[in-house]
């Protein structure tokens, strides 16, 4: 055996199928093509300096990273770069994605990560507009760090979760430390005028036992250009923590800071609540988390791996698996794997519960992740069904009835 087919062999037994009904030659033949890749993340660095309690690549079903590379290595790094650069010119795209992830992207070391930028701009046709983003926990964001990633054109999404005390219950350092102070202080950097043109945004996971309002306006305070929230990853075998065994309380918290967005006459962009206007007035999605706008992301390992979306790490050991390494396989190969095609697919992969539901055009099924139990795959609802549905409720009410003031 050859090291690619090796490698390759290796990949493909770390994913054991939940969805093998779907045959994507198949589909093919009936006319389905797939939609071409816009955004690719790199995973520069496995390790993290943080240990949140609720991580899903270190807390939860797959535990890859402990056997992958720490670091992405120059050979993976000029591969992904290659392997882009060409799938650039076949699909001839006008625009690209690049984020740049881990664990902790820092740690791969903040000249690395230039470097890294520059290629990936070198290597593209000219004709190809690519935008450069890192996410980060921010702790080693300073001063010398903002200008070298600004001056790269590198843009910097931070990971905050509301006020203090909220934070740091969470997103602690290895020894129990809370981040909030080191975080503050970077996006106190990031927010300066200089630095705005570096400043993506901030990302938010949702604890339901916490004041809304209040982490809404800790986010408000930071000057982001772009919030989203997150709903913690979960699906039917584990499914999310349901404080005092309320119905919907993901609902009841997104609605009470969907209703202080709405309200405002200069709203801050916020993914999840733009989105869902989007959506009830009968547009498409730009987001996984709700719509069925095809996904068209991909991620390379620091090992090379090919892989869908790593959310799908909280399924199980593998389910992120394509079989694909970038140093031997082009990135149209994965436009073949399954799981790829079943999020292209919209309608016809949810399942017969989702289609029955009135709200499945703008709910889509929720998050692909969030629809896995096992021994059925993903063509399941969303373990977050109940709570999708009151906010959906919700904001069409809010919108529809503008529509009737205008009219």
């Amino acid at each position: 055996m050859t090291v690619a087919a090796d490698v390759r062999a290796a990949h493909r037994t770390a994913a054991p199928w939940p969805y093998t009904e779907l045959d994507v030659a198949r589909l093919r033949t009936r006319g389905w093509r797939p939609t071409p890749v816009h955004d690719v993340v790199l995973k520069v660095h496995q390790r993290c300096n943080l240990a949140c309690d609720y991580c899903y690549v270190y807390t939860q079903a797959d535990q890859s990273w402990r056997d992958r590379p720490a670091r992405m290595s120059d050979e993976v790094c000029h591969a992904a770069v290659e392997r882009l650069a060409g799938y650039v010119r076949r699909h001839g795209l006008t625009s690209v994605r690049v984020i740049l992830h881990g664990g902790e992207p820092l740690l791969y070391g903040v000249p690395e990560l230039c470097r890294l930028a520059d290629d990936v701009r070198a290597a593209l046709p000219a004709g190809c507009a690519v935008e450069v983003g890192l996410q980060t926990n921010a702790v080693l964001l300073d001063e010398a760090v903002v200008h070298r990633l600004r001056d790269h054109r590198i843009l910097v999404g931070v990971s905050v979760d509301g006020v203090e005390s909220d934070h740091d219950r969470h997103r602690r350092t290895p020894s129990g430390r809370g981040s909030f102070a080191a975080v503050r202080a970077a996006l106190d950097l990031l927010r300066r005028p200089e630095n705005r043109a570096a400043y993506a945004g901030v990302l938010c996971t949702i604890a339901p036992d916490t004041d809304p309002v209040a982490c809404y306006e800790q986010l408000l305070a930071f000057e982001p250009p772009m919030v989203d929230f997150l709903l913690p990853h979960a699906n039917w075998e584990h499914p999310p923590w349901r404080p005092g065994g309320a119905a919907t309380p993901y609902a009841d918290w997104l609605i009470a800071v969907f209703d202080r967005w709405y309200a405002a006459a200069d709203p801050v962009r916020v993914r999840l609540f733009e989105d869902l206007v989007v959506l009830v007035l009968g547009g498409d999605s730009g987001s996984e988390q709700i719509g069925l706008s095809p996904v068209a992301v991909l991620v390379i390992e620091s090992d090379g791996a090919i892989e869908q979306m790593d959310a799908l790490k909280s399924a199980y050991p593998g389910a992120c698996a394509t079989g694909l390494d970038v140093r031997y396989d082009e990135l149209d190969a994965a436009l073949d794997d399954p799981g790829v095609a079943a999020r292209q697919l919209g309608p016809a992969a949810l399942s017969g519960v989702c289609l029955s539901c009135p709200v499945w055009p703008v709910c889509g099924g929720g998050h692909y992740a969030h629809r896995y139990r096992p021994g059925h795959g993903y063509r399941n609802p969303s373990v977050y069904c109940t709570d999708l549905r009151r906010l959906i409720g919700h904001v069409s009410d809010r919108v529809a009835a503008d529509v009737r003031g205008v009219q």
